[in-house]
């Protein structure tokens, strides 16, 4: 029986970060970061060029080829109060693809910024885009949890969704940097094998990669492949309660397609995963192919990866058997990718069944991804954290990297 993670109390997930170990600017050359080697308890540092030394030749490695999305716009209204409105997730239609190329009209899940002041009524916002002016409005709907419902029309058949957040979206960079988004953000807070837009904060440890590296990593012999969650903001989300127990996790949407699926059979089931959002997509794969397992026929929506569903389960199936499930259901729908969305939480007391090794930064206290990374190393945190912090590493999105093998 695994123990439940229900009642870890996140204040034993602390530790002081002092606000000039917050990296605010990445380095000049995304690769001469530093590297933090964690290895069966062991701790050295390195440059992150070297990461190809230190993986075996013939393994997997995947990454997460989100695209980070112009997602805050910002409407003055007549009063002169600014209203910022920052897009989470589409609701109509509620597929990323789909919403992205709607004309004159699309609605999304919406954060608002200086809410009290927009009581009621439209906002309105003059642009032009692709040469053509467009009237933007915003007129909000009801209020889910911490967001709302914001219906968006504009009054040109030429010009998509996409179109307006490229031309006058800003790019959302992480809350805790204290600073507003500057126009180098725009190249720097990307991968650079982003592709498939949809997130709101960058899966921060790609952000390393160079062509230089990804093609060290070829020449090592290890194979690269992608995959797709979309970030969502609960990532910047604080614990609040004391038990994680009272933590609600966001859901993302994830899409692997059938090759990758292939490679990891091909891999028995193994993989060194590039960033937080890797793991948690893998490991999600675990369990919706336990879920095809008892119900072959389920559909997309049953798929979904619900928070607490990997302490639930006992059966133990192999890692492979699992991913052949998913193989299999691909087959019988005549998909070429799994499109589908989880919120797990992973904590102390999960047991990892795909990811034998990651690449990724170094995370906020009492947060989340903390949890992940302890329950990774066997809750040996601190000898890594104790570590970037008496030996000059920089923090969180724009900071160094780490290679963790357990």
């Amino acid at each position: 029986m695994k123990e439940n993670p229900k009642h870890i109390h996140i204040s034993e997930y602390n530790y002081p970060l002092p606000d000039e170990r917050i990296a605010k600017f990445p380095l000049p050359v995304r690769d001469q970061s530093k590297l933090l080697v964690y290895r069966h308890g062991e701790v050295t540092e390195d440059i992150f060029t070297s990461l190809p030394e230190y993986l075996p030749k013939g393994s997997l490695m995947i990454f997460n080829n989100t695209k980070v999305i112009q997602a805050r716009l910002h409407f003055r209204k007549e009063t002169g109060a600014l209203i910022e409105v920052f897009c989470l997730e589409p609701i109509q239609p509620n597929d990323y693809v789909l919403n992205f190329q709607q004309t004159e009209h699309a609605a999304w899940l919406c954060m608002i910024g200086n809410l009290k002041k927009w009581k009621d009524g439209t906002l309105k916002r003059e642009m032009t885009v692709k040469g053509f002016p467009i009237t933007l409005t915003a007129t909000r709907g009801e209020c889910k949890g911490t967001s709302h419902w914001v219906d968006f029309a504009w009054n040109n058949p030429e010009v998509t969704f996409a179109d307006i957040l490229e031309v006058f979206g800003e790019l959302p960079i992480p809350p805790y940097l204290n600073r507003n988004t500057e126009e180098s953000d725009k190249e720097t807070y990307q991968t650079v094998y982003s592709k498939i837009k949809g997130s709101v904060a960058a899966p921060t440890a790609g952000l390393h990669f160079t062509p230089r590296v990804l093609e060290a990593l070829q020449e090592k012999g290890i194979d690269l492949e992608e995959l797709t969650l979309h970030v969502g903001a609960g990532t910047f989300k604080p614990v609040k309660s004391e038990e994680i127990e009272g933590h609600e996790m966001h859901t993302e949407y994830i899409s692997v397609n059938r090759n990758t699926i292939k490679k990891l059979i091909d891999h028995d089931g193994c993989a060194i995963a590039v960033g937080t959002t890797s793991v948690r997509t893998l490991e999600s794969l675990y369990h919706i192919g336990v879920t095809l397992a008892d119900h072959p026929d389920a559909t997309e929506q049953e798929l979904h990866v619900r928070q607490w569903q990997p302490y639930e389960k006992y059966d133990q199936i192999p890692p492979v058997v699992s991913l052949q499930k998913i193989l299999g259901y691909l087959d019988r729908n005549g998909l070429e990718a799994l499109h589908t969305s989880t919120q797990i939480i992973i904590a102390p007391g999960y047991q990892y069944k795909i990811v034998k090794a990651m690449v990724t930064n170094f995370h906020q206290p009492q947060s989340t991804l903390l949890l992940l990374v302890s329950a990774f190393v066997k809750g040996n945190w601190r000898t890594i954290y104790d570590y970037a912090l008496s030996h000059d590493f920089r923090f969180l999105s724009y900071g160094d990297s780490s290679l963790l093998i357990p």
